[in-house]
């Protein structure tokens, strides 16, 4: 199997151990991951809040290039995960842009946890699960762009999603209930809010 995959940024440079931690996982599971050729940003650090055109067009540069491989496109990325859903809908003409595009949404466009989650990939993983994480028990924690807005990411469990949660009760772990698995973290607020984001953070620890 082959699957087209978008890294981006953040994989390339502060989440490399979650980029080389996927790779090795794909490798065992025997599924190709072809990285995208000449990908760009998504946008999700400053461009959708500063530029409304450039907040579309980055994206859909990126979805152009997957469509062209004509694989599923996989995102491990949550927040480029959301821009690239966003820029999906402004290329089917569901959200507004002035974007032009030759995208035409022949792909599936997919966060990471929801291909595992997939029966069959599900399936593949248990096969390979060799030392099962036995007695651990673990709440799985989502944010809010991998699910919200749903008219966006396609997400139907967006209030209590699950797919983190399958891939932890099939490695043998006891994925354990947790009604803030979805509640922002204040990621986006880290550079100008540093009160907020301790705020939001530390609301999620002590939950």
């Amino acid at each position: 199997m082959r699957v087209s995959y978008y890294p981006g940024c953040s994989l390339e440079s502060t989440a490399r151990d979650y980029d080389e931690s996927l790779r090795a996982v794909f490798d065992v599971l025997g599924i190709e991951l072809r990285e995208l050729e000449d990908w760009n940003c998504c946008g999700a650090s400053s461009a959708h809040i500063t530029d409304d055109f450039l907040s579309m067009a980055l994206p859909m540069r990126n979805l152009e290039i997957a469509e062209k491989e004509n694989n599923d496109l996989l995102i491990p990325c949550m927040a480029c995960f959301n821009r690239l859903k966003s820029a999906e809908k402004a290329a089917i003409g569901e959200i507004k842009t002035d974007v032009k595009t030759s995208y035409k949404g022949k792909i599936k466009i997919k966060h990471i946890l929801d291909f595992l989650s997939e029966d069959g990939n599900l399936a593949l993983i248990e096969r390979f699960v060799k030392k099962p994480l036995t007695g651990l028990k673990i709440v799985s924690y989502y944010g809010c762009l991998y699910a919200r807005p749903p008219e966006i990411t396609d997400v139907t469990d967006y209030e209590d999603p699950r797919s983190m949660d399958k891939l932890i009760n099939i490695l043998g772990a006891e994925s354990r209930p947790w009604s803030f698995k979805t509640d922002c973290c204040g990621g986006n607020l880290a550079l100008t809010r540093i009160d907020i984001l301790k705020r939001l953070g530390n609301n999620l620890f002590d939950m």
